[in-house]
């Protein structure tokens, strides 16, 4: 199994960055674009670094946010699965700012094949889209700083999650991780019937160093966890304290890493 850095908030020697996440993923002979970050971005880096994105076998939105999806506009068409709940319009809280797509889901079905499922879903051998996580963890998920256009909260229920097959226990991607790293992995595991973790990488939503952080730490280390990877919106308080227990070192664009 590979894993291409295309877009992530650091930018990496002859790679951009922007805000945002988009992974190209090989496994088992196949290939999934994870995520498409906000703009044409992940296209000009994968070709930097020689991947055609066109050449996926599938697209998967982790959830629908614009600094995950909006870059959709600039693909030509493919196999593309999300949750049912990615093109509700979603506002910050606070601020009123729009943060969901750029796309309905009408205009992004005339271009794509379009797969939603709340459901887990099989890609193909090893490969699954975790659909919606039931959120059990009595410390995740229990705030949001988001909203629906009426004003009610929005707790990103469309996110979700790739569980990848090894050898050696499952490998999971996150995009944001807004159901929580526990209740995903946990989710990971009854979904491929395999209770060995080999990894996780991607989108933690942890912002401090607080109970959320050190309870997802403490499973981390109880499920021996080999490769523990927080990128993107893990703010830096938590990260410090990922890599004073796991060393864990920055992801940047650009990145290649195989497992």
């Amino acid at each position: 199994m590979t894993i291409s850095i295309l877009i992530d908030n650091a930018p990496g020697v002859s790679t951009k960055a922007e805000f945002g996440l988009s992974y190209f993923i090989e496994h088992n002979g196949r290939h999934i674009l994870f995520d498409t970050a906000q703009t044409d971005l992940f296209v000009a880096n994968a070709t930097a670094m020689g991947i055609d994105v066109q050449k996926a076998d599938f697209i998967v939105l982790s959830h629908g946010h614009y600094d995950h999806g909006d870059g959709l506009k600039n693909l030509q068409g493919g196999n593309l699965i999300c949750h049912p709940g990615c093109f509700v319009k979603r506002f910050g809280k606070n601020s009123r700012n729009y943060i969901g797509l750029n796309q309905s889901r009408a205009e992004v079905a005339i271009r794509f094949n379009l797969v939603t499922s709340a459901k887990p879903y099989e890609l193909f051998d090893g490969a699954y889209f975790l659909g919606e996580i039931p959120r059990l963890a009595s410390f995740e998920s229990q705030t949001t700083s988001f909203s629906f256009e009426d004003g009610s909260p929005d707790f990103v229920m469309d996110d979700s999650a790739l569980a990848l097959k090894t050898d050696n226990g499952i490998f999971v991607v996150t995009g944001c991780g807004h159901s929580g790293i526990v209740n995903t992995l946990e989710y990971a595991k009854k979904v491929t019937g395999d209770n060995r973790i080999l990894g996780i990488m991607g989108g933690f939503h942890l912002k401090h160093n607080n109970l959320q952080t050190q309870e997802t730490i403490a499973y981390l280390k109880k499920n021996n966890v080999k490769h523990v990877m927080p990128s993107h919106c893990t703010a830096l308080p938590a990260l410090a304290e990922f890599h004073r227990v796991f060393a864990v070192k920055e992801i940047r664009t650009g990145d290649v890493f195989s497992f």
